[in-house]
């Protein structure tokens, strides 16, 4: 699946990072990646309350009005990632994996293993998470536990992600309808018992990572993500 399939996958964890800061570093690793300057690299964080609307989204899908964005200290951003809106925030386990794929004709297979990461992750607490036909994310019951909305550039080179309810405010989902699904419900670790956070959830989720993708894992310091500046002239 990925084109470096012998090399290390880079994991960083980036703590709490504004949306647009995270959509600007993910551009810049895009573009180092496609340059032979980075290798595939797992980008992990958290956000502050964002609602994020995709390239095919429906505007009508938020519906909060600006008071109620407002008092809830939630953002509204568009983005180039496919699907419809959907929340970040605290409290939420937020992936954006930067890798060559081996060809673009991979990309379902692609959105599949992201699946497949975050339901065996979830296995490790017992929970049996699965796949919806027709529908990209994965739920517990009826109700979505974590979503994936991806962007695949030229090169294949793949960016955003998935993002994993471990306890977000819930709430914040009411001003929405998630992913344009009205008729199913959101749901999260805390909501179906599990007692973990996010450290513990991520350690968990990295090494079913390194499983799925059959890659070595390579944990780098935030501050070391990006090549370094190489000065001209």
């Amino acid at each position: 699946m990925r084109a470096a399939s012998e090399s290390p996958l880079r994991v960083t964890w980036a703590g709490r990072v504004p949306y647009l800061d995270a959509l600007a570093l993910q551009r810049r690793l895009v573009a180092a990646r496609r340059d032979e300057r980075v290798g595939d690299t797992l980008l992990l964080l958290e956000h502050p309350p964002v609602y994020t609307l995709g390239k095919r989204a429906d505007a009508a899908n938020v519906l909060f009005d600006q008071a109620a964005l407002t008092g809830h200290g939630i953002e509204v951003v568009e983005v180039d990632r496919g699907g419809d809106v959907t929340y970040h925030g605290p409290g939420q386990l937020v992936g954006y994996p930067i890798l060559r794929l081996a060809s673009l004709r991979g990309v379902i297979g692609y959105v599949r293993a992201l699946e497949e990461v975050l339901i065996r992750t979830l296995a490790t607490y017992d929970l049996d998470a699965r796949r919806i036909e027709g529908l990209t994310g994965v739920w517990v019951g009826e109700e979505k536990v974590a979503a994936i909305g991806v962007r695949v550039a030229s090169g294949a080179i793949t960016s955003h992600g998935f993002a994993l309810n471990v306890d977000p405010d819930l709430t914040h989902f009411t001003g929405i309808v998630p992913c344009g699904i009205a008729d199913r419900g959101i749901t999260s670790l805390a909501r179906l018992g599990v007692s973990s956070d996010l450290d513990q959830v991520r350690t968990r989720l990295v090494a079913t990572a390194g499983e799925v993708f059959a890659a070595t894992l390579e944990h780098v310091d935030p501050a070391r993500l990006e090549p370094p500046v190489v000065p001209t002239g």
